[in-house]
């Protein structure tokens, strides 16, 4: 049922209230607990799991693996359309996101490391919450200049 480990856009495993928890990211919250006990921080690279994570290069892994995830990322609000564009794509699911969008995070993550800071940390908190309001908002490319830009 589904694809495995990637959710498609109106992926049948989600239920009615799950798709608004998802949209709304208030699943996200339980995950506030984890940051509590130090396990997280707010803003890092999204934990994932073995096979989204294979498909990054051996360097990003390292970086990623390296870095304390966090409930919010540069990934999680560039991407904040990745269902819909996975769903969309006339490839299987595995195949666009190792070819397209895993290449992408991966440079998205190594520009994050590139430039923590508590500035940065900040402008990455307000953007989740503006592309929750409003998901196909172009701010994050203006709020962070030199952040890769997205090339399909």
């Amino acid at each position: 049922m589904g694809t495995g480990s990637i959710t498609l856009r109106n992926d049948p495993r989600v239920t009615k209230v799950g798709r608004l928890l998802r949209i709304t990211k208030i699943n996200e919250l339980p995950q506030i607990i984890n940051v509590l006990k130090g396990d997280m921080s707010i803003v890092g690279p999204r934990p994932l799991v073995d096979k989204t994570f294979n498909a990054y290069s051996v360097s990003v892994q390292e970086v990623i693996y390296n870095s304390r995830p966090g409930i919010t990322g540069i990934g999680s609000i560039v991407f904040r359309d990745e269902e819909q564009l996975i769903s969309n794509a006339n490839m299987l699911p595995e195949d666009y996101y190792a070819q397209f969008i895993a290449p992408y995070k991966g440079a998205l993550e190594l520009w994050y490391q590139d430039n923590k800071s508590i500035s940065t940390d900040l402008k990455l908190i307000f953007l989740t919450v503006w592309v929750i309001i409003s998901p196909q908002s172009v701010l994050p490319y203006k709020m962070l200049k030199n952040m890769p830009q997205r090339s399909f």
